[in-house]
């Protein structure tokens, strides 16, 4: 396992982490939970990411769970918030102080730990005075609840306004959480610049563009039984990489996968770690043998023709609209 820099902190993480969206307290059962999490340790992952809305806060619980009686300061765990949790009244939700503060303190209680590595903003709230949302985060930081701060999905605008805030009250913005693949590649015109201004990395999600760049889903084909195109929240995320178009793609990627000794998701896990500005790939698991798969990827270097090649077969159907970062209009409900 390969371990990088969090920012321009002295963090090191895992460059890939094991993530429990979709999964934990939804697609599998809580002793698969369990193994899958014992299986990331035992190949050296050390970060951990989750958020309190996934699953309604179960998956936290179900992390903390599998984690507990490990050293604690062998790991890296992080959490989020912003998205609606609970019953979902009017303040369960957003970056508001009271929704903060008492979300940290529901997230430690269900991950079983007194503090957490960092503390995320899961999207941008616009509803919610920027400078409300990061002196909560001061203040966590402070009582010692947190030791770092993130964010995802905000756009450069966004990252430059929370990094000067931040700076200002004296804690450590250090990372963004995008998705990025290489099908989806819109940080990279604004975000990913921005970011290496501010010294902050990138925690990519979907480095396999929600199971499509395996390669298992096939032009003129029904989805595969079982995969996340045939489940109900991960349907929602995936449908738009499913045309045809990119499938076809996606298939002619295979020959450069078998050339260079790689597995089709190790070769778009090791695409998304050839850019510098990434701290670490998310990886999720339903069977602990698909972690063994991916880890593979980490420290596995591309070359420039590699890349190139790359480019030339899927370069037509990727999405670079820097519009399309996934920033709300609203607090979720």
């Amino acid at each position: 396992m390969a371990y990088r820099y969090l920012g321009r902190s002295g963090l090191r993480i895992s460059d890939i982490t094991y993530g429990n969206w979709l999964t934990h307290g939804g697609q599998i059962e809580n002793d698969t939970a369990t193994t899958c999490v014992h299986a990331a340790l035992d190949h050296g992952i050390t970060t951990f990411d989750t958020a309190d809305v996934y699953a309604n806060t179960v998956a936290e619980q179900v992390l903390g769970d599998a984690l507990a009686g490990q050293r604690r300061e062998s790991l890296e765990i992080f959490t989020k918030v912003w998205g609606a949790t609970g019953p979902k009244g009017p303040n369960d939700s957003g970056l508001s102080r009271k929704h903060i503060m008492e979300s940290i303190n529901g997230s430690l209680q269900r991950l079983g730990t007194d503090y957490v590595d960092l503390y995320q903003a899961h999207r941008y709230d616009p509803e919610t005075p920027l400078e409300e949302t990061m002196l909560a985060f001061s203040d966590i930081v402070r009582q010692g609840k947190a030791l770092y701060i993130g964010v995802s999905e905000w756009t450069a605008e966004q990252l430059r306004a929370g990094h000067a805030l931040a700076s200002e009250l004296g804690i450590h913005l250090v990372s963004n959480q995008p998705q990025y693949n290489m099908l989806w590649r819109v940080i990279e015109e604004e975000v990913v610049p921005a970011s290496v201004d501010l010294g902050i990395s990138q925690i990519v999600w979907s480095p396999l563009a929600q199971g499509v760049l395996t390669g298992k889903y096939e032009p003129g084909k029904p989805a595969p039984a079982g995969s996340r195109a045939t489940d109900e929240a991960g349907s929602k995320t995936v449908a738009r990489y499913l045309g045809d178009d990119v499938l076809t793609a996606v298939q002619q990627l295979k020959p450069i996968a078998a050339e260079a000794g790689l597995t089709m998701p190790q070769l778009a896990i090791a695409w998304v770690l050839s850019n510098p500005n990434i701290a670490t790939a998310i990886i999720g698991a339903s069977r602990p043998e698909q972690i063994a798969d991916n880890v593979a990827a980490s420290g596995t270097t591309l070359d420039q023709e590699l890349l190139d090649r790359i480019d030339s077969v899927i370069g037509h159907v990727v999405e670079r609209d820097p519009s399309k970062t996934d920033t709300p209009t609203e607090r979720p409900s």
